[in-house]
């Protein structure tokens, strides 16, 4: 029996009709690299072949006996590819925009609690910028069952290094999670329930060392950004469960160039264009703020942790992007200096600790706080904790080949949530940075007029730094 660790049943938790808590993946494919050619049903059977050796593909959610306790993993013995492999037609003709309007679509509908949490959508018919043909995949995966380094991993899994290749999935036999009964499911809840306090000594030195060290770094003015300190934008409020994509790129050669010209890292870079960005596209909006955008980055402490078991191995930091600040090179030093302090901020909180915390979530109250606080459009009456959700997911540095069709763009979206409408998500693949833009439609309706910016600001900064575009 594997237990849902309480980050990952938190995500679970804390999902609504309109707070969807799955992370959405767009592959760009080229078909024609493809041993024989597409086929939606070759290419299905070769992925089921595929996914039967990975068990998060093919385990599902059982919950505990009046919900006394966290949910299970269970192999699921009905395990069909054809409700989690779909194919759908552009209509035509069809090109970026129709593309962006299905997968918005797609990315606002729930999933299937009774199967595995993962679904794809093969979409036929998109017409590239270049004029050619390309096979689009659309995943995803419930943030129960991956965070943004495993969920890459999972991708990564289906995928090989040349177009007939053995995959680089893990070989040997899947692990078969047991299926409890309901007695023993409810009796080990209890008793997980009851154990839980006697972790709190334990907890509680970890947190007020952090509460103190976050204290003096404040009167030195090296802390960390502090949530609840975010200016209010429109893409801070109540959400709704509609939702928009768009997507960009960037040479990450051009990236690099930058760093090695300012000793910058690549995330601090990242970031600073991400700033960049969103100042440009609320200033056309007439919408831009005074004081600077507050991010939540999400930080992997996967080789940090102590624990076994769990798929969400993450903390958080809080940045400012430096909104405020016009010059893009200007701006890239203050967030240099501004990371750099929250990095040795952060290392003062324990790998663990969120999840730790998290082992307190409960089913029913939080599932109730959110409706509550989703009714009672809360986020729009206390300060703003955050702006948005900004990650950088490092990739493949070389060519991939997902069921034999070279992935071309690999763009990750994440969730989003009531008082942070907005995410942006971006993953290096292949020498190309790729940029995934992910909204609530209510709080941001062409996320195309925000993600257009990237490539612009890039473009600016070499410009400052005198380098050649």
């Amino acid at each position: 029996m594997d237990r849902l660790s309480g980050l990952d049943a938190s995500f679970l938790y804390l999902e609504t009709p309109e707070q969807l808590m799955h992370v959405c993946g767009l592959l760009v494919l080229d078909a024609s690299t493809m041993p024989g050619g597409y086929s939606f049903s070759a290419m299905r059977d070769l992925l089921e072949s595929r996914v039967r050796k990975v068990e998060q593909f093919t385990r599902k959610v059982r919950r505990v006996p009046l919900d006394v306790g966290h949910p299970v993993w269970v192999q699921d013995d009905h395990f069909d590819i054809n409700h989690h492999f779909h194919r759908m037609a552009l209509p035509q003709p069809a090109g970026y925009p129709e593309l962006m309007e299905m997968c918005g679509h797609l990315a606002g509908q729930p999933m299937n609690r009774s199967r595995p949490l993962w679904e794809m959508v093969v979409i036929e018919g998109y017409q590239a910028p270049d004029g050619t043909e390309k096979l689009v995949v659309f995943s995803k995966m419930h943030h129960a069952t991956v965070d943004g380094a495993s969920g890459s991993n999972l991708i990564s899994y289906l995928c090989s290094l040349e177009p007939d290749a053995a995959p680089l999935a893990p070989d040997g036999p899947v692990k078969q999670s047991r299926a409890p009964g309901g007695l023993e499911l409810l009796g080990r809840g209890l008793l997980d329930t009851a154990a839980r306090p006697l972790g709190i000594p334990r907890m509680v030195p970890a947190a007020l060392g952090f509460i103190a060290q976050t204290v003096g770094r404040a009167r030195e003015g090296t802390a960390m950004a502090a949530p609840l300190t975010a200016p209010r934008t429109s893409f801070n409020g109540t959400i709704n469960g509609h939702r928009t994509v768009a997507v960009a790129d960037m040479r990450l050669e051009d990236i690099k160039e930058v760093r090695r010209a300012t000793g910058a890292t690549v995330n601090d870079i990242v970031l600073s264009i991400a700033g960049g960005a969103l100042r440009a596209y609320l200033d056309e909006r007439g919408e831009l703020p005074d004081a600077p955008l507050l991010a939540s980055v999400p930080v992997s402490v996967r080789e940090d942790s102590a624990r076994d078991v769990g798929a969400n191995k993450v903390s958080s930091l809080f940045a400012h992007l430096g909104t405020d600040i016009d010059d893009p090179l200007e701006r890239l030093r203050q967030m240099t200096e501004d990371n750099r302090n929250a990095k040795e901020h952060h290392k003062a909180i324990s790998a663990d600790m969120l999840q730790d915390w998290a082992e307190f979530a409960a089913p029913r109250t939080f599932g109730l706080a959110v409706r509550a606080y989703a009714g009672l459009r809360l986020a729009e009456r206390h300060p703003v904790v955050h702006n948005l959700v900004i990650s950088n997911v490092p990739g493949p540095p070389v060519p991939l080949y997902f069921l034999g069709a070279q992935v071309m763009g690999m763009y990750p979206l994440g969730p989003v949530f009531h008082g942070a409408g907005l995410n942006i998500t971006v993953l290096s693949n292949n020498g190309v940075v790729h940029v995934g833009i992910i909204a609530c439609e209510e709080s941001v309706r062409s996320p195309q007029a925000m993600v257009e910016h990237f490539p612009r600001e890039l473009k600016r900064l070499k410009a400052e730094i005198a380098l050649p575009n």
